[in-house]
């Protein structure tokens, strides 16, 4: 490591030293980028690495509702504006009591890079709320009514519409923001601002969403995993692979392999893992898809509905197969521990392709690695979710709605130039192979050189 990275990831965890995640997030881009930095001092001379490591903006504001018996509630939200050199603030809305200022600075931060690989002109942001739509504040064990959420979007967005912009802010949704949370925001958005314009993306088809965008992280993620095997001349054909997640990011992962003639073997929420050693069928991915867009329940509630299923409660995807060929971590951040990454290399992994963001520790990380498997991390891998965000915007803008063939082409196409752009990067460097290290310079270069000409 440099002296320059040194004395600025010092400074990183001093100025916030009770945010671990996002600590962990800016060590592990920061400390890749020595190859690019040596012999480039105008980085040095310009503090690029001190203003990459501070937001642009932090809004944090109270959200006041009234819950179904009349009851007022309150919880926090924040909009991270992370960095707009190369284009508009862009990242996903989560609801979730693990949101905290250390969680959402992480995202942003893995954002800007994440947005830079797409190839489109995107800049980085995250935003969210504690906020938890599965669990009623008066009912327990009962989830949040429609009219509940409705509400709790329509205080959210009073306060967040005058930070927002079709060329200023533009969110998506993330973890428990799906097409009913964006529905709500963007119809408050739309009486509040008097405008119908693009600054929400993930928006249903009936008022300017895209096709594919509820499959495209989970498709691109597939795509990103296609293009590493087809470096050492191999396919998903036959390949036994293990999913985390049963979100839109996992069940369309799951769903596209199947049609690549792949085996997924699992799935998994909070409530545990199912699992079918000869494989999910399409039929019973989409009758998770069902039952998770209706119910909004837990895989336990539904296992006898598969046939040759077992459910191992509050287990973990990586613990239950005998084989595995792919993992495919598609949940949350720091999912997969050191532990959980032998195991998977000792049971014949050769690929890893990361759905979520950060879901692996930096001691999975180095066990990946080490072994030399194929590993590409989250903000290449899981790209494909806010590229088509992107191509959303573009139609918004044309007021044209693409065919499925079109985006999807498109989105192909993406995840293919990423794939080239952090394989190459690597390789211009002398770490051929080491996606974490490609795909961190490529997303710095672009970003640090707008930076530049932009002045300070």
């Amino acid at each position: 490591m440099s002296n320059y990275i040194e004395r600025v990831l010092s400074s990183v965890k001093e100025k916030n030293s009770d945010q671990p995640e996002f600590i962990q997030a800016v060590e592990e881009v920061l400390t890749t980028l020595k190859p690019v930095l040596e012999g480039n001092n105008k980085y040095e001379e310009n503090a690029i690495l001190e203003r990459l490591t501070e937001p642009e903006r932090i809004i944090i504001f109270s959200v006041p509702w009234m819950d179904d018996k009349g009851i007022i509630r309150i919880n926090r939200g924040y909009r991270i504006q992370y960095n707009s050199a190369i284009g508009p603030y862009k990242g996903g809305l989560r609801f979730d009591p693990t949101v905290n200022l250390s969680v959402l600075k992480f995202l942003a931060f893995e954002q800007v890079f994440k947005n830079s690989l797409t190839t489109l002109p995107l800049g980085g942001g995250k935003g969210g709320s504690d906020f938890n739509p599965k669990q009623s504040p008066h009912t327990p064990g009962l989830r949040c009514s429609d009219r509940e959420v409705m509400r709790f979007c329509q205080s959210f967005m009073l306060e967040l519409q005058r930070h927002l912009g079709p060329n200023t802010d533009v969110p998506a949704g993330d973890m428990n923001v799906g097409s009913r949370e964006i529905g709500y925001l963007f119809g408050q958005y739309r009486r509040i601002a008097n405008e119908w314009s693009g600054v929400l993306t993930g928006k249903a088809i009936s008022f300017g969403g895209s096709l594919i965008r509820p499959e495209a992280t989970g498709y691109g993620a597939v795509y990103f995993a296609s293009n590493m095997l087809a470096t050492k001349h191999e396919t998903l054909i036959g390949k036994s692979c293990v999913i985390s997640g049963a979100g839109n990011v996992a069940v369309y992962a799951a769903l596209k392999l199947i049609s690549l003639s792949a085996k997924v073997m699992t799935l998994s929420d909070r409530s545990g893992v199912l699992f079918k050693k000869d494989g999910l069928t399409e039929d019973d991915v989409r009758r998770v898809i069902r039952y998770k867009e209706e119910a909004r329940g837990e895989l336990e509630e539904i296992v006898d509905q598969f046939d040759g299923a077992k459910f191992f409660p509050k287990a973990r995807p990586w613990e239950v197969a005998d084989k595995i060929d792919c993992a495919f971590p598609c949940s949350r951040q720091n999912e997969l521990n050191g532990a959980e990454a032998e195991y998977l290399v000792k049971h014949g992994c050769t690929l890893v392709a990361e759905g979520a963001n950060m879901p692996s520790t930096p001691e999975a990380v180095k066990v990946f690695q080490s072994s030399g498997i194929l590993y590409a991390p989250g903000k290449a891998a899981n790209a494909g979710g806010v590229a088509t965000s992107g191509l959303e915007m573009s139609q918004n803008s044309e007021r044209m709605l693409w065919t499925a063939k079109m985006v999807d082409d498109k989105l192909r196409e993406i995840m293919s130039a990423i794939h080239d752009n952090a394989y190459e990067a690597a390789a211009r460097y002398g770490f051929q192979g080491n996606y974490v290290m490609g795909a961190n310079i490529a997303g710095f270069t672009k970003v640090a050189d707008a930076m530049l000409a932009q002045g300070f």
